[in-house]
């Protein structure tokens, strides 16, 4: 797959002789009337192969135009980069991110000299001597904030790994981007903590009627499907794009079309921001141009560091063509190992000899997807809502820890961490906020599960999340079977939009404990008895919760947990009880139940998915999450034990 950098060039054909073939000068003149260019027809105008129709969706991101503009932005080797800025340190020198004995990260200068993610840390130094080694922020147990800390390399058994570094600078650069972009003509997605996609489309649009007044007229005989005039121009100014070669022998030779001039107008934009990433804030990044997602991130990864590939509709056949299919987004994992093992082979070219038949042996929906992404086609939106659906802080230890208390030190961590990454998400001011917390715990090969509703009435803190956090490990503890313990994470989920100024339509509808309790838990509390009833034991609070035991301090420390939170609990019912029977005595007519609407749906908790990208801070060997694991006994606050731990 080749690059070409030539641009577009002025044609000059020189005419001698007869302007007729096959006629002498002294040879009648030709017959006109039976000529398509006689003068008693009209001249046949060269147009383009596009029309009005295509120009005006590109105006709206219509995915349906095939001059529509995708560019992906992705930062060269993004936390070594972070790093490096930081530090104040030389961008050509080599550098690596380490985390534990293992590196994540390493800037281009140390890639030349053969390193890699799968090397050790002291294999690196042997490769390249002069290497500058960065650990990660970690939190430190017991601490309330993550820093850069000395040789933590050697602290793993009390420290946590921290990626609030780079997620900062990620949202300086998505800011940069965003404020280089006009405010109305973008439609910016933001696809990781290192990568952007762009949908140019609207912004591409202005520039071409600004420059090509041609086009802004109206519509020919008020037909949408009428072709636009042919580009006035044979030559485009590529500037220092690699741009992607046709892979045919007169593939230059052809006159641009308006998808061309589209593409070198957006060109020029992701050029600008790339610029103004690097002037304002130091980071380099690569940028990818094409009509879709999936080609603009290809193109990005095409040329690194630091540039930016085209890839034009007509190249996008000779440029997929030599490409591993395995590098398509989708296509990395089980899905692009299944394909190779059927096919027999890894490259696009050879996969698109085979028919459709053939390639839905591995699934109607998903031959029909294969088929078409392997033709360059993908109609996936830009997204600029997209919002983080849950948020994961883990640790696996090594050694295990084996005390109720050294997990605790470990949850207030995590509901620091998740905490901090939730101020971002808006839970201050009340725009998104999580539903469910989730507590998971490995001992040796099982992995148990907890879960509880965040409370909706009240405002989300750190201390509440620790609380939740606590109060979930209890039970795993007090159920019994929790040490030693290998891994142990702690995520919230279900984020949905905050409510503001206005209650839900069930506050307005029921009142007292139950309207309380559902506003608290989410949960609905109709049928059956009220919800402080339904809670309430009868008989010695401890029993309930099982004996003490001596000889088990972490026991009995989860005990006291569960019957604290127990008894918090049941004040606060009894409090909103003696404030429902008076208010019953003032505000009976409040209940109100139209016989005719049936039953009112309460709101109700959903699962959180588990497919949801969770925003995960594991980035290498340690402090992998049990995500990959199946989940077992998960379970709602509160579900006490009968029998003691054996």
């Amino acid at each position: 797959m080749g690059l070409s950098k030539r641009a577009y060039t002025f044609k000059k054909i020189r005419v001698s002789g007869p302007l007729w073939p096959n006629c002498s000068m002294s040879s009648p003149a030709p017959n006109f009337a039976s000529s398509p260019f006689s003068i008693t027809s009209p001249r046949r105008i060269p147009k383009s192969k596009f029309t009005y129709k295509q120009l005006h969706q590109l105006k709206s991101y219509s995915p349906q135009t095939p001059l529509r503009v995708i560019a992906h932005v992705d930062l060269d080797a993004f936390y070594a980069q972070c790093e490096t800025v930081r530090l104040g340190i030389d961008p050509s020198k080599p550098l690596a991110v380490q985390q534990w004995q293992g590196l994540i990260a390493i800037n281009y200068p140390a890639r030349a000299f053969g390193l890699s993610r799968h090397v050790t840390s002291t294999e690196a130094l042997k490769q390249c001597p002069d290497l500058i080694m960065q650990h990660v922020a970690t939190w430190k147990e017991g601490d309330e904030k993550w820093a850069y800390h000395e040789n933590s390399f050697k602290e793993m058994a009390t420290h946590k790994v921290s990626l609030d570094p780079y997620r900062m600078e990620s949202r300086k650069i998505l800011k940069c981007i965003k404020e280089t972009l006009p405010e109305k003509e973008q439609r910016v997605e933001k696809a990781g903590i290192d990568e952007v996609f762009l949908d140019l489309s609207a912004q591409v649009h202005t520039v071409l009627l600004e420059r090509y007044p041609e086009l802004r007229g109206p519509t020919p005989y008020e037909d949408p499907t009428e072709r636009l005039p042919k580009v006035p121009t044979t030559v485009l100014d590529w500037a220092a794009d690699a741009l992607v070669e046709t892979g045919e022998e007169d593939g230059e030779d052809v006159d641009p079309d308006w998808d061309d001039v589209c593409m070198v107008i957006a060109s020029e934009i992701v050029r600008d921001v790339r610029k103004d990433v690097k002037e304002k804030l130091g980071y380099t990044c690569s940028g990818g141009v094409a009509r879709n997602k999936m080609l603009a991130k290809l193109g990005s990864g095409y040329k690194k560091p630091n540039q930016q590939t085209v890839i034009r509709n007509r190249a996008v056949k000779h440029f997929l063509s030599e490409m591993k299919f395995t590098k398509i987004r989708m296509l990395g994992g089980k899905l692009g190992d299944e394909a190779v093992a059927m096919f027999g082979t890894d490259k696009v070219k050879d996969l698109l000899e085979q028919p459709m038949d053939q390639l839905k042996k591995l699934g109607d929906d998903t031959g029909s997807w294969l088929y078409s992404t392997i033709r360059g086609e993908d109609n996936s939106e830009v997204n600029p809502r997209t919002q983080i659906k849950s948020m994961l802080s883990a640790k696996s230890f090594r050694p295990a820890i084996n005390s109720f208390e050294q997990g605790v030190r470990w949850l207030r961590i995590f509901a620091a961490d998740i905490f901090s990454r939730c101020v971002e998400e808006g839970v201050l001011e009340n725009k998104r906020r999580p539903k469910t917390v989730n507590l998971h715990h490995r001992q040796g090969a099982q992995t148990r599960s907890r879960q509880a509703p965040v409370p909706q009435g009240k405002p989300l803190s750190e201390a509440m999340l620790f609380d939740l956090a606590k109060n979930l490990l209890a039970q795993v503890v007090v159920d019994g079977r929790a040490w030693p313990c290998a891994n142990l994470s702690l995520s919230v989920g279900g984020f949905e939009d905050g409510i503001t100024n206005n209650k839900g339509i069930g506050g307005f509808l029921v009142r007292g404990a139950e309207a309380k309790a559902m506003m608290s838990t989410g949960r609905s509390a109709s049928g059956g008895e009220p919800p402080a009833k339904r809670r309430r034991t009868k008989g010695n609070i401890a029993n309930f919760f099982g004996p003490r035991d001596d000889k088990n301090k972490g026991f009995d420390a989860a005990r006291a947990v569960l019957m604290k939170a127990h008894s918090e609990s049941t004040r606060e019912e009894e409090a909103e009880d003696d404030f429902d029977e008076h208010e019953h005595e003032h505000d009976e007519d409040d209940h109100f139940h139209d016989p005719n609407e049936g039953d009112v749906e309460r709101p109700h908790t959903p699962t959180p998915d588990r497919n949801a990208s969770n925003n995960n801070d594991n980035l290498y060997r340690s402090d992998t999450p049990p995500s990959a694991q199946p989940q077992h006994n998960t379970h709602s606050l509160p579900v006490p034990p009968t029998t003691q731990p054996k």
